[in-house]
C-alpha cells in the first residue's frame, strides 16, 4: 500500500468515526485532520473539500461492501444458501464497519449523495435481487415474490439489525442474529408446503 493510500484510509477512518459520533454537518475538516494525525492541508490535497472526502468515503465503503457481498454470492450452493451467505457477509461487514453503517443510514437521504447511494443500491441490492430471482426460479422461494422490493427489505433489515445489535445488544452473538434473520427469510419467503387432502 502506498503512503497516499495509507493516508486516505486514515482520513476515511477519522471522518467515519467523527460523522458517526456527531453527524456530517458538525464534523469539521480540522477535527478530521486532527483525528487522523495529519495536517489540515492533507485533507484538501487528497479530496479537495469535506464534501469530496465524504463522497470518496461513501464510494470506498460501498466498494468494500459490494466486494464482500459479491464474494458471498460466489460461494458454492443453492441460491438460498448463497442468500444466507450474503446476509452473513452484510452482518459481518457492518459489525466491522459500524461507523460506516451509522453514517450511511444518517446521510443517505441527502440529495448531495444520491449518485453514490444509487450505486450502492445497484451493487448491493442487485446481489440480493439476483439471488432472490434465482431462488424463486428454482422453486426455493415463492414464485410471486417481487425480488426488487424484497431485496430492499432484506438489505434494510440487515442494516437496521446490525446497527441495533452493535448499539443495544453488543453481547448478542452475530451467529444468533444471522440465524434469526435467515429464519425470517426462510419462513416468510419460501413456498408453502402443498395442502394435504
Amino acid at each position: 500500500m502506498s503512503r497516499r493510500e495509507a493516508t486516505r484510509l486514515r482520513l476515511y477512518a477519522a471522518a467515519m468515526e467523527l460523522m458517526a459520533e456527531q453527524g456530517y454537518t458538525a464534523t469539521t475538516v480540522d477535527a478530521i485532520a486532527e483525528r487522523a494525525g495529519v495536517a489540515k492541508g492533507t485533507v484538501f490535497y487528497n479530496f479537495g473539500s469535506k464534501e469530496g472526502l465524504f463522497a470518496a468515503l461513501l464510494e470506498h465503503g460501498v466498494e468494500l461492501l459490494a466486494t464482500a457481498l459479491d464474494r458471498a454470492r460466489a460461494e458454492p450452493g443453492t441460491a438460498l444458501s448463497r442468500l444466507d451467505a450474503v446476509i452473513w457477509a452484510q452482518l459481518r461487514f457492518f459489525q466491522e464497519y459500524g461507523a460506516f453503517a451509522r453514517v450511511l443510514l444518517a446521510e443517505m437521504w441527502r440529495t448531495t449523495w444520491q449518485d453514490t447511494v444509487a450505486r450502492l443500491r445497484t451493487r448491493a441490492l442487485g446481489v440480493y435481487a439476483d439471488l432472490l430471482r434465482e431462488a424463486a426460479g428454482a422453486g426455493l422461494l415463492r414464485a410471486d415474490l417481487d425480488a426488487d422490493t424484497a431485496a430492499t427489505a432484506l438489505f434494510g433489515m440487515v442494516l437496521t439489525v446490525s446497527i441495533e445489535q452493535r448499539a443495544l445488544h453488543p453481547g448478542r452473538p452475530l451467529a444468533d442474529v444471522h440465524a434469526t434473520l435467515t429464519a425470517l427469510v426462510h419462513g416468510r419467503l419460501t413456498p408453502a408446503p402443498p395442502a394435504t387432502a
